[in-house]
């Protein structure tokens, strides 16, 4: 039997993705810095390991709190599962729904990434969907994937403007 993924949307009449938020900007320079950043909109999917989804809230809420940085966000958490009966349904929803429609797919870069299935599909469903891998070094960790830092198109550490930085950089 099959992971279970259910979308917020299903439940609650939300729409999915979920969208991230941003602080309020500071416009004192009457929009010089909106006009700088190159899309202030970003489409992301996070893969991560639901062993370790601690590292993903982290890694959400430090997108949520980023300055001028507007993100859809297209991976789902444990808690909102898709329910599916097979792993090949389980990869087709992964597929259309989640990493199809991202710009870039950002990958924790764990040591347990090396190890999971999951992960590793994720990651070659991006490969073959044409889509921008953007690996995170682990967050207090001098250890890093390497599985993932051979499958990204750049590796960033665990900070906001890394992170973002890259996102912007790897994003059409």
């Amino acid at each position: 039997m099959g992971n279970k993924y259910k979308p917020r949307s299903t439940e609650e009449g939300g729409s999915y993705p979920t969208e991230g938020t941003r602080k309020p900007e500071d416009d004192s320079d009457g929009g010089m810095q909106a006009s700088l950043d190159r899309r202030q909109d970003y489409a992301v999917f996070v893969s991560h390991s639901w062993d370790y989804d601690q590292e993903y809230a982290r890694l959400i809420r430090l997108l949520e709190e980023a300055n001028r940085f507007d993100f859809r966000n297209y991976s789902v958490p444990q808690e909102e599962k898709f329910d599916t009966e097979t792993d090949e349904e389980l990869t087709r929803v992964l597929r259309e729904k989640q990493i199809k429609p991202s710009s870039v797919v950002v990958v924790l870069a764990g040591l347990y990434s090396t190890h999971s299935d999951w992960i590793g599909k994720e990651v070659r469903i991006a490969e073959e969907e044409g889509k921008p891998i953007l690996g995170v070094e682990p967050w207090g960790s001098n250890r890093t994937s390497n599985y993932v830092e051979q499958h990204a198109d750049e590796m960033v550490s665990w900070n906001t403007d890394s992170i973002v930085d890259g996102i912007r950089d790897l994003a059409p």
